[in-house]
């Protein structure tokens, strides 16, 4: 099998894969450490040779890293966003313009600068709704304003503190034509002969980056030819203002479905929408802590362990990757199988219940990565 190429998308992958198991019953096991170096006279290479795709084998992936919000390639912190750091902005976009503040261009650049403020609204779309309505009213806490829920004046000044442009250029590189992409099979079985449950096209790829429905990406771009290298896009500038700070505290809220980061003096330091657990699988209220940060997990599938599994169905470990069930990040608590965690479909958070663990999106589950430690303090409350 080789990885597909797409020049265009269907709208339906942007909404992602539909996993046919929990995702939250299962602990994922982390990667396993690299073997010790075994004396030898000569270096190892520093890459391994190329192993050509054939229809039987898989192309070997390898572990793509993940890169932490807010940081570099090299994984060093960003310096705070200024006019010298920006890129550059895309010409003629009115969500540019500070006056912007209604309409689908004001939603889009709410999203945005919300979302660089550390109050997402989740997988950005430019349409109004539950969770930009919750990160607006975390952010109106946050710089003590009246709390609506509603984009006012005085809350459009606030945002508009942060100058960098809400939609910049991005130009497409040949690592990203060539992914690579391959579909994510449907049953578990066939998840599991995988190497790597990458992303399936370009358009999932370019939303996650970006953290913006695949179709957000494709409405920008009408015109843009996504299977060519050097093709020059319009995105959504999604770095953060400053870098976010160690959290001495993550409180889940089930009423609000949200997951805030407080710092050492209880103040909410970052938010983002969350999927909490249902009626069957209930979010286990209660003080926990942060037993692993584990990158890039694979995933344990037990279906003793699961409702409404077929009868054959047998044990089965899962590889890495953003389309895997618990996405590129396991933040695991001192509570067997139950931990907060990315996912394949990051449009349905908030929006659908979990099995018992939080769920975020990928983006916003690496940004809280960053921010905690093994350790770190987890309230989970009604």
């Amino acid at each position: 099998m080789t990885p597909t190429r797409h020049a265009r998308w269907p709208s339906a992958l942007a909404l992602g894969i539909s996993i046919a198991l929990a995702a939250c019953t299962a602990q994922p096991t982390p990667p396993p450490a690299a073997p010790a170096p075994a004396p030898s006279a000569a270096p190892a290479p520093a890459t391994p040779p190329p192993v050509a795709a054939t229809e039987s084998a898989q192309p070997v992936l390898g572990p793509q890293p993940v890169r932490a919000w807010g940081t570099g390639p090299d994984g060093s912190a960003l310096a705070p966003i200024d006019e010298a750091h920006a890129p550059l902005a895309a010409e003629g976009r009115t969500e540019n313009a500070a006056t912007t503040t209604t309409g689908k261009a004001g939603i889009l650049r709410a999203q945005v600068l919300l979302l660089r403020a550390h109050y997402s609204s989740g997988e950005i779309d430019g349409l109004s709704g539950s969770n930009l309505a919750k990160a607006v009213r975390g952010y109106q806490q946050q710089q003590g304003l009246p709390v609506t829920g509603i984009l006012d004046a005085a809350t459009w000044q606030a945002l508009n503190q942060d100058s960098a442009p809400v939609l910049v250029t991005y130009t497409l590189t040949q690592a990203d034509i060539d992914g690579p992409y391959l579909p994510t099979p449907g049953k578990v079985e066939d998840k599991a002969k995988m190497q790597r449950l990458v992303y399936q096209d370009i358009g999932e790829m370019l939303g996650e980056r970006f953290n913006s429905k695949p179709d957000l990406i494709r409405a920008l771009n009408p015109d843009a030819d996504f299977a060519k290298a050097g093709t020059t896009l319009v995105v959504p500038y999604t770095r953060p203002a400053q870098q976010l700070p160690k959290a001495s505290r993550i409180v889940v809220d089930k009423s609000d479905a949200t997951l805030q980061l407080l710092d050492g003096d209880g103040k909410v330091i970052a938010q983002f929408p969350a999927s909490t657990g249902s009626s069957r699988f209930p979010l286990p209220i209660g003080d926990w802590k942060l037993t692993s940060v584990v990158q890039d997990p694979d995933y344990r599938y037990d279906p003793d362990l699961l409702v409404g599994q077929p009868k054959d169905a047998k044990p089965a470990t899962l590889p890495p990757g953003p389309n895997g069930p618990v996405g590129i990040v396991w933040m695991g608590i001192d509570k067997p199988h139950y931990g907060i965690h990315g996912t394949p479909e990051p449009g349905q958070i908030s929006r659908t219940q979990s099995s018992g663990c939080v769920r975020l999106t990928n983006f916003a589950a690496q940004a809280v990565a960053t921010a905690v430690e093994v350790g770190t303090p987890v309230t989970f409350r009604e």
